[in-house]
């Protein structure tokens, strides 16, 4: 589970580290730091325009109040406090109500919009006593400064303005309050700050990255220095959620701890569960990959139904096809997906791809999850999603998922598109094989010119399954399962050919005397 834990619970988990720390209350965030930022320590924000340090900043203080009951301090050199108050109101943050509960506090060191220049050095004695008053005023234990870079702009003498900081970072240790500073990097990857700030107030640097990849946008937050205790090192993906504000995918994080059954299940076809071995179990992972136009839709809503005819909750969620699309297809196979929709045991969900980035997909198909409980989860088709992320942000996608469901032993089945009519690895097929309990292979055979539908169930995690391809035919009442097929190989391979009957059984008797090895044929 890639999600935070409860955060008594993730404190526990942390409480004997040398160095004590508080929870951000960001989702993922204090899983990787493991238990937040350091207590009563200054931990500076970096990152390029656009990597939401402002946010990070805010969001600290959000989730003081709202998760903690710690009122914080906010100091802004670049920002009004009115406006501050009006773009966060979006993520639904109600810090004037906090300001006027006394949880909240201001200090504004904006230039005033007539003022843009500054005459002589600035009075950061004066700015110090004003952050003093305000913490003692509302009782605060968080403090956030934003942005040093807009202070630098401000003040330009830059040796006394890292002096300055220098000891604001000092004095704040000695208040007790834990705090953050935002600075601004001019590359994703470089020097850790513009000013050179790092070696003035830095125990802890926290670097926020907005790379673009392949004409696509993706944010990685980094822990890079926690002096005198431990963190998950690397980059973790994350979004910037719209009711959530931050929140961190930890891949790292996730544990293998999920549970496993013997429970077995109906997949919808009676037929299919024969070669499964009597059934899917109920916490599998299953792989449909095929070429277009091979049955993989078909399966999807015989899985859906078989589940919701046993009485289970089932979530669908289509990334290729619309809701009346889908709903007319499994009509025509004899599926009332409305019915099952009426009964509250069906929820779908349709989207494009490009609609969002991968990280937000994710969130919402998690918080779909956590809402509806669906027994059952079917993804037609993962493969649509490979192109709205790298191949990296790609795997952690199907990694976090495929982990996530396993936690909660809902059983899925995940759909992939091979690149070519008769078979070939897909991209999806990659990442996701190594992690799946099932894999079936749906693959079109050519026979004399005749185009012909072939099944197998290549991979059976914990049970044994039947190992033949077998022939399938597709009309208005769903997927027939036939015969094995006979004196044909290459299948799988993508170049089936017919082998004539006399020596097909003398190569089956090699086989099974051990005198020829499969790969030979």
């Amino acid at each position: 589970m890639w999600a935070d834990a409860n955060g008594q619970e993730l404190a526990n988990r942390f409480k004997d580290a040398p160095v004590k720390k508080k929870l951000t209350g960001i989702q993922g965030f204090d899983l990787i730091t493991e238990g937040g930022l350091p207590l009563n320590r200054t931990t500076l924000v970096v990152g390029t325009a656009g990597s939401a340090k402002t946010v990070f900043a805010v969001q600290f203080l959000v989730s003081g109040i709202e998760q903690c009951d710690e009122p914080g301090v906010f100091v802004t050199f670049e920002e009004r406090p009115a406006d501050i108050c009006t773009n966060f109101a979006s993520l639904g943050w109600r810090i004037e109500d906090w300001v006027k509960e006394k949880k909240w506090a201001f200090v504004d060191a904006s230039p005033a919009p007539e003022q843009m220049t500054v005459s002589g050095p600035f009075d950061f004695g004066g700015l110090m006593a004003q952050l003093e008053r305000a913490i003692r005023k509302v009782g605060a234990k968080r403090v956030a400064i934003d942005s040093l870079g807009a202070a630098f702009a401000q003040y330009p003498q830059n040796a006394i303005v890292r002096h300055e900081i220098f000891r604001i970072a000092n004095a704040l240790r000695e208040l007790g309050v834990t705090s953050v500073m935002t600075a601004e990097r001019q590359e994703e990857y470089g020097e850790i700050s513009r000013h050179g700030v790092e070696e003035f107030v830095a125990d802890n640097v926290v670097i926020l990255r907005n790379i673009l990849e392949d004409e696509k946008r993706r944010r990685t937050v980094e822990a890079l220095k926690f002096r005198g205790t431990s963190h998950h090192k690397g980059e973790y993906p994350f979004t910037v959620s719209a009711e959530e504000g931050i929140v961190v995918i930890p891949l790292s994080a996730i544990e293998l701890k999920q549970k496993s059954t013997i429970i077995r299940r109906p997949s919808g076809n009676a037929e299919l569960d024969k070669m499964c071995g009597g059934g899917i179990f109920r916490d599998s992972i299953i792989l449909v990959t095929g070429a277009t136009g091979c049955g993989k839709t078909l399966m999807t809503t015989e899985f859906i139904s078989g589940g919701a005819r046993a009485g289970e909750r089932c979530l669908l969620l289509a990334f290729e096809e619309s809701r009346d699309q889908l709903f007319r297809n499994a009509s025509g196979w004899g599926v009332d997906f409305a019915q099952f929709e009426r009964d509250g045991l069906l929820k779908v969900m349709c989207a494009y791809p490009e609609s969002k980035g991968l990280e937000d997909h994710l969130i919402q198909i998690k918080k779909t999850i956590q809402e509806f409980k669906p027994e059952r989860l079917a993804v037609d088709s993962l493969s649509a999603l490979e192109r709205v992320s790298t191949t990296k942000g790609y795997r952690e996608f199907v990694v976090a998922l495929t982990s996530f469901v396993k936690h909660l032993e809902v059983a899925s089945l995940f759909t992939a598109t091979t690149p070519t009519l008769v078979g070939g690895t897909s991209v999806t097929e990659a990442h996701i094989s190594t992690i799946t309990d099932s894999i079936i292979l749906l693959r079109y055979v050519e026979m004399l010119g005749d185009m012909r539908r072939g099944i197998m169930v290549l991979k059976m995690r914990g049970s044994a399954h039947d190992k033949n391809i077998r022939e399938f035919t597709i009309d208005g009442e769903g997927m027939h399962i036939g015969k094995s097929f006979t004196n044909i190989t290459g299948i799988l391979a993508g170049f089936p050919h017919t082998v004539p009957a006399d020596e097909a059984a003398r190569i089956e008797r090699l086989f099974r005397n051990g005198q020829m090895d499969p790969a030979e044929m």
